[in-house]
């Protein structure tokens, strides 16, 4: 009944890059608007690195949405990805 952390970090960032995405915006444009480096929403993105919770305050208001947008249906899929073990 563990949630392994790799699982919500790769929500995070399917997320982030879903809403990027969305925006018409490159990850360098990204970066750019949130003043973080391109590596740095490349990892997030690829859900390889724990992000802290600034850094997502940053890519939301970057991205002028709420920070829960980035966080809705989390819940939902962890309980899917429980399911399926």
């Amino acid at each position: 009944m563990c949630v392994e952390k790799k699982n919500i970090q790769c929500y995070l960032g399917a997320t982030i890059r879903n809403f990027r995405i969305k925006k018409g915006w490159s990850m360098e444009k990204t970066a750019f608007e949130s003043d973080m480096e391109y590596i740095q929403i490349s990892r997030i993105e690829l859900g390889k690195i724990n992000t802290t919770v600034y850094q997502v305050y940053k890519l939301a208001k970057a991205l002028e949405i709420e920070m829960t947008e980035l966080f809705a249906g989390i819940n939902e899929e962890i309980e899917k990805r429980r399911t399926i073990k």
